[in-house]
């Protein structure tokens, strides 16, 4: 049997084009604009305080468990949720993971900080070789993704406790990604059409895909720009506000196709239960109605303003991150210190080119040009196709093991 019929060219083009995969089943559910149409003009924080507070309450009490561990980053989300935590369950053990990456921003310092106000232990995860494992990870999730931090801090998780504590979910209800917001709402223009807006969107992704996008694949990836933008016109094409379709957009982007498959999976496969407070269906239903001017405030550029406000009743305000925070790792620099000899090692005569889904021309052209030039878009881009290889070599032609270390 041909290899061909393996391997899902919409799945590919997609996750190397969105970095996720609308396709795909999700476990939370796909939101439509009515679930976004704004019916509260009033926010509740003692509300959200308190649902965030039941979840978790509900959650331990059920489990019975009295040690539980905490993804800390240090930003307002995570943050919000250790509060919460040691306020609903005084006397629970705590371990308050975070994560330093090689050549990247440390934010470990201030995690550890937080989590000592809040009497837990923290634990900073030291990642020299971000890629190392990347076989092992993408054989836990199946799928073609390179960024994988969750999955050592689920590694991590699964030697402490038997329950990981996040704040996911923060972002999406409560207008986190200001910095997107902000570039979409100032190049608005009202004459744009649902499509005009999805152009725009995705101007505002720009790390997800590189200008010579329909380049990139080989023959047998029917690439077209016109079948991205359908995909997402939908969330354009309605009555919202503009403001209130990207927050439809975004949380049925990367948080329901990226973020949620790939947690699930690490999870399931290190045996850690997964507890994220703010993603309570209570809570969905409550933020994605709430109003945008509560949640966001334009002028000022600020989002998550009722979570913030919750959150100075706990934390002195020089342990409360202004600025967006998580788990990332600097890509330009995990280029110079090995991601590019292992993309020159696999790529060119690899398995994804020799077959046809990738273009060579693409991958030696571009090779070249990175070496002169550090865009992070093409970093990023050369990682995914990484991570492709290294799927089709684990799934198809199965001449990689998952214990394979790069």
């Amino acid at each position: 049997m041909s290899t061909d019929k393996l391997v899902n060219a919409e799945m590919i083009r997609n996750i190397l084009t969105l970095r996720y995969d609308p396709s795909c089943k999700t476990s939370l559910g796909k939101k439509t604009w009515e679930d976004f149409a704004e019916k509260s003009l009033t926010g509740n924080n003692e509300f959200i305080e308190q649902s965030i507070k039941n979840r978790i309450k509900n959650s331990l009490i059920n489990s019975k468990e009295s040690h539980v561990s905490v993804a800390l980053s240090g930003g307002i989300d995570s943050t919000l949720v250790i509060a919460l935590l040691r306020e609903t369950f005084p006397k629970i053990q705590i371990d308050a993971i975070s994560v330093r990456f090689a050549d990247s921003i440390d934010e470990s310092e201030k995690a550890t900080k937080i989590a000592e106000h809040f009497e837990a232990t923290p634990h900073v995860i030291e990642i020299k070789n971000y890629l190392e494992e990347l076989p092992k990870a993408i054989s836990i999730i199946k799928m073609p993704f390179w960024d994988i931090h969750w999955f050592y801090v689920v590694k991590k998780a699964s030697s402490l406790s038997k329950i990981l504590v996040s704040g996911d979910g923060g972002d999406e209800l409560f207008g986190g990604y200001t910095f997107r917001y902000k570039k979409f709402l100032s190049n608005l223009k009202s004459s744009f059409s649902p499509i005009d807006k999805v152009k725009l969107y995705l101007n505002c992704h720009q790390r997800d895909w590189v200008p010579d996008q329909d380049k990139l694949f080989g023959r047998k990836i029917n690439f077209s720009w016109d079948a991205i933008y359908s995909m997402l016109s939908s969330y354009f094409d309605n009555t919202l506000s503009a403001i209130n379709q990207i927050f439809l957009a975004d949380f049925n982007g990367k948080l329901l196709y990226n973020w949620i498959p790939l947690n699930k999976s690490f999870h399931e496969f290190f045996g850690v239960e997964s507890l994220t407070p703010i993603l309570s269906q209570e809570m969905i239903s409550y933020a994605t109605h709430l109003s945008n001017k509560i949640k966001y405030d334009e002028t000022k550029n600020i989002g998550k303003i009722p979570l913030r406000s919750i959150l100075k009743k706990y934390v002195p305000d020089d342990l409360i991150s202004h600025t967006k925070q998580g788990f990332s790792v600097n890509t330009v620099n995990l280029w110079y210190t090995g991601a590019s000899q292992l993309c020159e090692k696999y790529l060119p005569n690899g398995n994804i080119v020799e077959n046809g889904w990738i273009n060579l021309e693409w991958i030696n052209s571009n090779l070249l040009k990175i070496k002169n030039e550090s865009d992070v878009r093409y970093v990023n881009k050369f990682l995914g196709l990484l991570a492709f290889e290294i799927w089709y070599r684990l799934f198809i032609t199965k001449e990689m093991k998952p214990t394979t270390k790069l």
